[in-house]
C-alpha cells in the first residue's frame, strides 16, 4: 500500500487516482501510524511554502516525514512536495523547509518574454538515469504550475532540468526517492507511466 500524505493542500485525489489507475492500492491518510506501516510515501503539494510547512507541523507529519526519508522508505515528491524536502524558500521571506537535502528554493524574475507563474507543457531532459523515470525520453513533455524552483546544493541529485528562461531542476533522484516540480498527475500518459515506476519501485522493495 501506499500512502499519500493529507496534509490540507494538493492534488490528493487526483494523485491517487493516477497510482489506481496504474495498479496500485493507494490510500490519502494523515495518520500517522498508516503512513510509517505503508510500503511507499508521496508528499504532494499546492499552495505556499509556509502554510505547507505549518500544516505539516499542525498535524504531526514534520518528523515522521523525516524518518521516513532518512530511513529510504520509497518517497514520492511533487511540486512543493518537491520544494519543501530542502532547506529553505525564499517565497514570502526566508521559510525553513524539512532540510532533508541542503539547498535553496528561488522565486522565478517576471520578464517580458518570461510569465509567472510557469505554466503548462514543457520539456524535460534526463542527466541521470533512474528506475523512476524508465520509458521517460529526453525532450518529453510534462504539465507544470510553479513559481519558484529548487537549486539543490548537490547537484548529483539532479535527474531532468527543464528550459524557461534559464536551465532549472525538475526533478532529483536517488536510489529510493523520486522527487519532481512537475506534476505527474496532470502529464498525462506520460505522468501514469512515472507514478507506475513509482509504484513498481514500492512493490519490488
Amino acid at each position: 500500500m501506499i500512502a499519500i500524505i493529507d496534509y490540507g493542500m494538493g492534488n490528493l485525489r487526483s494523485v491517487q487516482k493516477g497510482l489506481e489507475h496504474a495498479g496500485f492500492e493507494a490510500v490519502v491518510t494523515r495518520d500517522v501510524a498508516q503512513i510509517q506501516s505503508a510500503r511507499g510515501v508521496v508528499l504532494p503539494g499546492v499552495g505556499a511554502f509556509s502554510a505547507c510547512m505549518e500544516n505539516l507541523r499542525r498535524f504531526g507529519l514534520v518528523e515522521p516525514v523525516r524518518e521516513i526519508v532518512r530511513a529510504k522508505k520509497p518517497f514520492l515528491g511533487i511540486c512543493l512536495g518537491f520544494q519543501l524536502l530542502f532547506s529553505e524558500s525564499e517565497e514570502f521571506g526566508k521559510q525553513r523547509g524539512l532540510d532533508l537535502f541542503p539547498g535553496r528554493v528561488l522565486g522565478f524574475r517576471p520578464r517580458d518574454d518570461l510569465k509567472v507563474p510557469h505554466m503548462g507543457w514543457n520539456r524535460i531532459e534526463k542527466t541521470m538515469d533512474s528506475p523512476f523515470l524508465e520509458g521517460i525520453s529526453n525532450g518529453d513533455y510534462v504539465y507544470f504550475v510553479h513559481s519558484y524552483y529548487v537549486v539543490p546544493d548537490d547537484s548529483s541529485l539532479i535527474a531532468t532540468s527543464t528550459e524557461y528562461g534559464e536551465s532549472f531542476v525538475s526533478s532529483i533522484a536517488t536510489d529510493y526517492l523520486f522527487a519532481c516540480q512537475f506534476h505527474p498527475e496532470k502529464s498525462q500518459e506520460l505522468g501514469l507511466r512515472i507514478l507506475g515506476n513509482f509504484g513498481r519501485f514500492v512493490a519490488a522493495n
